[in-house]
């Protein structure tokens, strides 16, 4: 009787391990399996430069049917299609800088995790999209990076995973942890909760600190509804004078934003946002955008809260700010 069980076992088994395969996926920890070129956003044919950025895009897909599946497959059309074009308004922030790797990675599906409680979203997301990004930075930091200073960079989905690479993978290594020049970890709270319970980290205090979070949501003065990816206690920085006082920075002062054209490309608007922090709502402030043009609200975002434009507002200070930490990184190593 045993060996008719284990005999009718043998094909199920093959089964699952042939769609594992199928899916890009590896049996041992049902990760996407990233020595394939096709799973990965960017991956430089040469790493010309001393630093090297990893970035996770935010949510990229919306699932079309009810009963479609919550986390999209590595190879999802839409979630391939989606990560470009956040890909060329986000990391290209940090192209002068480093070799951009940026893997595909399984995410869940937006409107399955933004109206679930943020313990719930937590959950979801700290399974399968967390088991890629680790994975597929796992494979990166022993293939590609070759011992370089690297800055990691998220946005949202992308944001949520990276809080748990910095959490658990880094504290597990702390010489690779060693070599991290920052962590551009927008579009998501790293709350007082998060660093108290992960010691080893540390947010961002100026704009010349390395080995920091650099972390902020972007609203108008006035919102309407909830920001569903801000919580209480998130810590913030400004990223326009790089200090976490509540000082206004204006926008004389930004090195310029990235906003859509009638196109749809994002392309440079000049000194477009100003900024400042608010403590007690641990968000970052900007008054001078056109709320009704770029944040009318939608079924996941109320009106007013500036969420897709974290990176576009301050494009061009994330990336004098990147090159800043890198220099002096490396200047410490030299």
């Amino acid at each position: 009787m045993k060996k008719q069980k284990k005999m009718l076992l043998l094909p199920i088994i093959f089964i699952i391990t042939i769609a594992l395969l199928l899916t890009g996926c590896t049996v041992e920890n049902n990760a996407t399996d990233y020595s394939k070129a096709e799973h990965w956003l960017s991956l430089p044919a040469a790493s010309q430069k001393e630093v090297d950025i990893f970035y996770l895009y935010p949510t990229a897909w919306k699932k079309t049917n009810a009963d479609d599946p919550d986390i999209c497959e590595i190879n999802n059309p839409s979630m391939l299609k989606g990560s470009k074009a956040v890909f060329a308004r986000q990391a290209t922030a940090f192209e002068p800088v480093g070799n951009i790797y940026a893997p595909y990675y399984r995410q869940v599906d937006i409107s399955s995790r933004i109206l679930l409680p943020i313990k719930e979203q937590e959950k979801i997301v700290g399974g399968i999209p967390k088991a890629d990004a680790i994975a597929a930075f796992e494979y990166y930091i022993e293939h590609y990076n070759n011992g370089r200073p690297f800055i990691l960079a998220a946005h949202s989905q992308g944001s949520n995973v990276m809080a748990y690479l910095l959490s658990g993978y880094m504290k597990e290594n702390p010489k690779v942890y060693s070599r991290m020049i920052a962590a551009y970890v927008i579009g998501y709270s790293i709350t007082d909760e998060y660093l108290a319970a992960n010691p080893h980290l540390k947010f961002a205090t100026g704009p010349d600190d390395t080995g920091v979070i650099i972390s902020y949501n972007t609203e108008a003065p006035k919102i309407e509804g909830v920001n569903p990816v801000l919580m209480p206690g998130a810590n913030v920085i400004n990223p326009i004078s790089w200090t976490r006082e509540e000082t206004l920075a204006p926008a004389e002062d930004s090195l310029g934003s990235i906003l859509p054209n009638k196109d749809l490309i994002f392309v440079p608007v000049g000194k477009y946002a100003d900024a400042r922090v608010d403590k007690s709502k641990g968000v970052l402030i900007c008054s001078t955008a056109n709320m009704d043009k770029l944040a009318p609200g939608n079924e996941f975002f109320g009106k007013g809260v500036y969420h897709s434009y974290d990176y576009p507002f301050y494009y061009f200070n994330i990336r004098e700010n990147a090159a800043n930490r890198a220099r002096i990184f490396l200047d410490k190593m030299r």
